[in-house]
């Protein structure tokens, strides 16, 4: 598998169909959320309001379920939201932000993960509190998953393949920053709408995500520009710059 060149390819897919991801995201990541979504090509939205919701989320390609500030609202509308995504088949990205802090958002992330999610994106400390909890996490980290999970940190590495991918991309401000792996989670709903297998699709959405952190890293003066230079570099994101900046490689690290 090339994956430098697959990861091109589905982000030109991506712009070309312009997916709709509805993100069930917390109050610190929503207005960044949507601007990398629209500087990816794709269309965000994020109603929570109980009376339209459903036909936000039915009109979506994709949906992410992102724990961050996990109040009453979220937890109905993951609760209507996650069901309608499985029976028409989309899929959806499980973010499960800081379960290792929460008992009561560790137990609501292992019971979504019985619901088999498209993938899940979360740090080191995330992924290992689940997979603690939760016996099904670790058949996740398989060949034969029905999940595909990106463990992201200085090294991001995404399991659900023939074998494990390793990407090595990335800027130290993307852990200085509020909400870099929220967003990062709806580029990787956006990216499974292109119809290429899940691992390839989350490993290329990581792969760009990270190569798109070091052309921003480089051009910022600290965190507080880093994240409006990092718009920037995914919305000009082209061939030549992922294939001068790539570094992934077969097997974990």
């Amino acid at each position: 598998m090339d994956y430098v060149n697959e990861a091109w390819r589905l982000l030109v897919e991506l712009r070309g169909r312009t997916p709709r991801v509805h993100c069930i995201t917390n109050d610190a990541a929503q207005a960044f959320t949507a601007d990398i979504l629209l500087a990816a090509g794709a269309i965000p939205s994020l109603s929570l309001a109980e009376n339209e919701i459903e036909a936000f989320v039915g009109s979506s390609d994709a949906l992410l379920i992102n724990l961050g500030t996990l109040d009453e609202r979220r937890l109905a509308a993951v609760e209507r939201c996650v069901p309608m995504m499985r029976e028409a088949g989309k899929p959806w990205v499980l973010d499960p932000v800081f379960v290792e802090r929460s008992k009561p958002r560790l137990m609501l992330a292992t019971t979504l993960l019985t619901q088999e999610p498209t993938a899940i994106r979360g740090n080191r400390a995330e992924c290992a509190a689940l997979a603690d909890a939760a016996p099904v996490f670790s058949a996740f980290l398989s060949e034969h998953a029905s999940s595909v999970v990106a463990m992201t940190g200085e090294i991001d590495v995404v399991f659900g393949g023939a074998q494990p991918v390793s990407i090595s991309n990335g800027h130290s401000y993307m852990a200085q920053a509020t909400a870099i792996g929220c967003a990062l989670s709806a580029l990787v709903a956006a990216f499974l709408v292109t119809g290429a297998e899940a691992p390839v699709a989350v490993a290329s959405a990581v792969l760009v995500w990270g190569v798109a952190g070091e052309i921003a890293g480089a051009k910022a003066g600290g965190p507080g520009t880093f994240r409006p230079l990092l718009i920037d570099a995914l919305h000009g994101f082209d061939e030549e710059t992922l294939k001068a900046h790539a570094r992934i490689e077969k097997g974990a690290q």
